[in-house]
C-alpha cells in the first residue's frame, strides 16, 4: 500500500461522500479506492468510514484522522515547493473554473505571461458560467461574478466590474434608440436576458442618475446562461445588453456595439475568487490568485471598494 495514495483517497472519499466520486476525481477505479481505504483501516486498526448502500459517513476516529491528514498533505505540498534549486518555483496541478468570457477575452490570452513566470504549474481550466461544486468536482478555486452566497466558501474579493448598457447598430436602426431606461419596459424594446444559474431567472438591473433610481427588467425574446452566447446575441441584434466594459470595448471601437444611457450609473458586478476552507492555499494557488487580481486590475476596469 502506498500510504500517501491511501491518505489522498481517504480525504477525497470524506470530501465527496462517495467512493465513486472520489475515484473519478483521482482518476482511479472505484475498486482501487476501496482497496486503499481497506488497507489504511487495516494498518490503523480502526474503522474510518461507515458504508451503506446509499452513502458513506465518516466515523469519529475517521473525522479526527481526516483533520490530521489534510494538514499533513498540505505540509508535504509546502515542503516540496519550498525546496531550493529547481523546486523553488510553485509547481503541480491546479484545477480552476472561470466564466467563459473572462477565459476567452482576458485569462487565456495572458497565460503566456503566467507560464513565463510559473512554467511548472499545470492548469486544468473549466470554462463555464455554471455553479461548480468545489468539493465534489475537486476544484481548487473558482472565479465568479456576483456576491458569493455560499457561506461554506472562502471568498477573496478581486474588485467590482464597471457595467454599461450597449446595443448593436442593427437593433437601434430597427427599434430606435431608447431615451430613458423606462422605455425598455413598454414592450417596444427588448433586451437579451441572462439566466443567473443560482436562480435560473433573468434578474433586473439597478440604474441611477441624479437621485433617480430604478430596476429595469425589460422584455426579451431570448435568454441565455452563458456570457459568450449573451454577447453574441447582442451583436446579432437580438436586444439590449448590460455588459462589463472589458467585454464591450473592442466591439464598441469597431462600431459593432453602441453604448446607450451613458449618463446613468449601474451597480457594478463584484468579482470573487473562492475556494473551500478545508483546502490548503498552496503556493501554486496563491500565485495564481495574485496573478488573476493583478491581471484584472490592469486589463479590466474595476471599481475598488473603500477600505
Amino acid at each position: 500500500m502506498d500510504r500517501i495514495d491511501a491518505m489522498q483517497a481517504f480525504v477525497r472519499v470524506v470530501e465527496t461522500g462517495s467512493f465513486t466520486k472520489a475515484a473519478q476525481t483521482l482518476h482511479m477505479s472505484k475498486t482501487t479506492v476501496t482497496q486503499l481505504i481497506q488497507q489504511l483501516e487495516a494498518r490503523l486498526r480502526v474503522r474510518l468510514l461507515n458504508r451503506t448502500t446509499r452513502k458513506v459517513n465518516v466515523t469519529a476516529d475517521g473525522a479526527a484522522y481526516y483533520e490530521r491528514v489534510v494538514r499533513l498533505l498540505a505540509d508535504m505540498d509546502d515542503a516540496e515547493t519550498s525546496l531550493s534549486g529547481a523546486s523553488a518555483q510553485p509547481r503541480g496541478l491546479l484545477r480552476i473554473d472561470v466564466p467563459s468570457p473572462l477565459a476567452r477575452m482576458l485569462l487565456i490570452p495572458a497565460l503566456p505571461q503566467f507560464y513565463a513566470r510559473y512554467p511548472d504549474i499545470q492548469l486544468h481550466m473549466g470554462v463555464s458560467d455554471r455553479v461548480v461544486d468545489l468539493i465534489d468536482e475537486n476544484v481548487d478555486c473558482v472565479l465568479r461574478g456576483g456576491e458569493i452566497t455560499d457561506q461554506s466558501l472562502v471568498a477573496r474579493h478581486v474588485g467590482d466590474l464597471e457595467l454599461g448598457v450597449y446595443a448593436a447598430p442593427a437593433y437601434l436602426k430597427l427599434a430606435g434608440r431608447p431615451a430613458h431606461p423606462r422605455d425598455l419596459q413598454d414592450g417596444h424594446h427588448r433586451i437579451v436576458g441572462f439566466l443567473w444559474l443560482r436562480t435560473r431567472k433573468a434578474l433586473p438591473y439597478a440604474m441611477h442618475r441624479d437621485g433617480e433610481s430604478l430596476s429595469v427588467h425589460g422584455r426579451y425574446a431570448l435568454a441565455v446562461d452563458d456570457g459568450n452566447a449573451y454577447l453574441a446575441a447582442g451583436l446579432a441584434g437580438m436586444g439590449i445588453l448590460w455588459l462589463p466594459h472589458y467585454m464591450a470595448a473592442d466591439h464598441a471601437a469597431r462600431g459593432e456595439l453602441v453604448r446607450i444611457f451613458e449618463d446613468w450609473q449601474l451597480d457594478p458586478m463584484p468579482m470573487y475568487l473562492a475556494y473551500a476552507p478545508n483546502r490548503h492555499v498552496s503556493a501554486k494557488l496563491r500565485v495564481f490568485m495574485d496573478w488573476v487580481i493583478d491581471l484584472m486590475t490592469r486589463a479590466a476596469p474595476l471599481r475598488r471598494r473603500p477600505l
